[in-house]
């Protein structure tokens, strides 16, 4: 199981303004629209001061996202084999979308039995005893 190192950089070709909310975007795997959401939410919520600082301090400290760095990144675009799990990506009518759906959560779901019944196997209970000794 290797997962690979993500990096926090901002991103000036997305960005509005010095690009912070398109790095966070990246970085969290968010929309970029909704990361700008609760950017705009806290300023206003917290009387702007803080946060206004922290954007500051962000496009100072962050480096930007090189062109390199982003062919890295967006490869997977480009690649027949690639599997885009939103809807608009997709290009799909929203019945197909309601199914894959529906599948994805129903083998999730299975996933998370089977990992339930592991949890409540004497087995498990076992094993974590002798490993307290």
């Amino acid at each position: 199981m290797s997962q690979k190192r993500r990096e926090l950089y901002r991103d000036p070709k997305r960005g509005k303004l010095a690009g912070v909310c398109a790095g966070l975007s990246d970085y969290f795997n968010m929309e970029l629209w909704l990361v700008r959401i609760l950017f705009v939410t806290a300023v206003l919520l917290s009387g702007g001061p803080l946060f206004v600082v922290i954007y500051i301090a962000c496009w100072f400290i962050l480096d930007k996202k090189e062109a390199e760095l982003e062919h890295v990144a967006h490869d997977h675009d480009t690649d027949p084999v690639s599997v885009k799990f939103k809807v608009w990506q997709k290009g799909e009518p929203p019945r197909q979308a309601l199914f894959d759906l529906k599948d994805r959560l129903g083998r999730l779901d299975s996933r998370i039995q089977n990992m339930e019944r592991h949890v409540t196997s004497t087995e498990f209970t076992v094993k974590r005893e002798i490993n307290k000794l």
